[in-house]
């Protein structure tokens, strides 16, 4: 059977291009006892696909050049030669950017689109909404009446930790790229106060006029100038759940900032970098509180989905833009 995969043409030096990216024909493999073959419906694109088009050690392998594209998939199973799983069963897996995909059963996990729309295990009831509710429950330890800015507020990640710190009876102010996403954050999600940091002159005096009392949780998902500004603000034992650095991801050349250790150590902040993958023998509690939350209604979540295969690689590169609100994903 032949099928369309998209694979790593080059590796980018600075922001990645669409030229990084190359479009092939190639023909799979019969499957096996124990696989299956797999039509794609849903494809994730992440921020931390860009590091890995790097040649570079990291918590994960680089893509490898000349090979397909690797990420989050939710797929329909059109053909099955294991007892696990039946045609028309609805899979996830972390799986090659083809159109169809031929794949061990042992590496899938069969979903439930009854309990939530299919997307959602890309979004809210996967990567991003367990990095959300381990990052900040388990780092972030929020306590009723703290103050908590979230970075890359109106990313996939971000709109669930401000709902979840407002679960916790927190106040929390969120920071994203535009007036329309700053407006969505306090009218759809929530969120007590929000900065627009791309026509906000002063982010460091904005921080500290919204959060009178001091900034006890800083869940951090972008890094750069934004950060620095947060952690001026930080409160005596504050906690920074260290998510993601998006603002540098593209830099080839990494610009100095402020050295925050002084400021670390005289505060006694706790700042932990995590992934995900650390809590992964916790996911089945992870899922069941979001899940339960989503089903009380005390849970909302937006998806960005960008129709077509062939779209990608432009929706990866989308997300260093701020093109996304909440979780990008491409249906195929």
């Amino acid at each position: 059977m032949k099928t369309q995969q998209i694979v790593l043409a080059s590796r980018p030096v600075g922001a990645a291009t669409l030229d990084n990216f190359r479009f092939e024909n190639t023909v799979l493999p019969e499957i096996q006892n124990g696989e299956v073959l797999l039509q794609g419906l849903y494809y994730s694109v992440d921020p931390y696909m860009r590091g890995r088009m790097n040649d570079a050690k990291s918590y994960t392998p680089p893509f490898q050049l000349g090979l397909p594209i690797e990420g989050g998939v939710v797929a329909k199973v059109t053909a099955s030669k294991s007892p696990a799983f039946k045609v028309d069963d609805l899979v996830l897996g972390r799986l090659p950017w083809r159109t169809q995909i031929v794949a061990s059963a042992k590496d899938l996990q069969k979903i439930d689109a009854t309990i939530a729309p299919a997307s959602n295990y890309l979004g809210i009831l996967g990567m991003p909404g367990l990095t959300a509710y381990f990052g900040l429950m388990d780092i972030g330890k929020p306590k009723a009446g703290e103050t908590i800015v979230v970075s890359g507020a109106a990313g996939a990640v971000g709109v669930v930790v401000g709902q979840i710190a407002k679960l916790q009876k927190c106040r929390v102010i969120g920071i994203a790229g535009s007036d329309e996403k700053t407006k969505l954050l306090k009218e759809e999600f929530g969120f007590d106060e929000a900065i627009n940091y791309k026509t906000t002159p002063n982010i460091r005096l904005a921080i500290s006029k919204l959060c009178p009392d001091g900034v006890d949780v800083y869940f951090d998902n972008v890094g750069g100038e934004i950060s620095d500004a947060v952690i001026s603000n930080l409160n005596f034992h504050a906690r920074i759940p260290l998510c993601g650095q998006i603002s540098l991801y593209e830099s080839a050349k990494i610009s100095m900032g402020p050295r925050l250790q002084p400021m670390l150590l005289t505060r006694s902040v706790l700042m932990q970098g995590f992934i995900v993958s650390n809590y992964q023998r916790r996911f089945p509690e992870g899922i069941q509180q979001l899940a339960q939350w989503i089903k009380e209604g005390k849970l909302k979540y937006t998806e960005t989905i960008v129709e077509g295969f062939d779209q990608l690689p432009t929706a990866l590169l989308g997300l260093f833009k701020g093109e996304n609100t909440g979780k990008m994903i491409v249906k195929a």
